[in-house]
């Protein structure tokens, strides 16, 4: 059996490039690092601006590779669908909570349907429940409400219409 060895990195989509730890990393497998760097950013192009996690599967026999591309996390995904760019920093020492929008429970559906792959979950409506866990902590509101308030009124079977396939 080919033994395999598993590059994990974290790069912002179509932009990767190697860096001090990888590029020698992938020479050592007399792999062309540009060529590889250039796979991976085909593959992540469509995340472009968040990061995703991808994995550089080495066959160290056969001199050959794979790259997994993974999902970004929620919060990125969530940041995308409101179209939040990093706000300008503050005067020194100033610390400013920027309000990042409302964002529409169909948009929390949709990111839901994208990680739904990676989350422990039965059904979508636990995975947008998932979702807005992620929102709790971000300072973002759902349909105007505060992202707890959503929570209680999905438990209490309000929105059940929309997570019917």
């Amino acid at each position: 059996m080919a033994e395999k060895d598993v590059i994990e990195l974290l790069v912002e989509g179509g932009k990767a490039s190697p860096g001090p730890t990888t590029a020698p990393k992938l020479s050592a497998y007399k792999l062309n690092v540009g060529e590889v760097f250039k796979k991976i950013n085909e593959k992540t192009k469509e995340y472009e601006g968040l990061q995703v996690p991808v994995k550089i599967i080495v066959d160290k026999e056969k001199g050959s590779y794979e790259i997994e591309v993974g999902i970004p996390p929620v919060a990125s995904l969530i940041k995308k669908e409101l179209g939040f760019v990093k706000p300008e920093k503050g005067a020194e020492g100033e610390k400013k909570q920027v309000f990042m929008g409302d964002l529409k429970l169909e948009q929390c559906i949709k990111i839901a349907k994208i990680k739904m792959p990676e989350l422990l979950v039965k059904d979508l409506k636990s995975a947008v429940k998932c979702v807005i866990g992620t929102a709790v902590s971000m300072p973002l509101t759902i349909e105007g409400k505060k992202p707890k308030e959503i929570l209680k009124e999905i438990e209490e079977g309000k929105y059940d219409n929309l997570f019917k396939s």
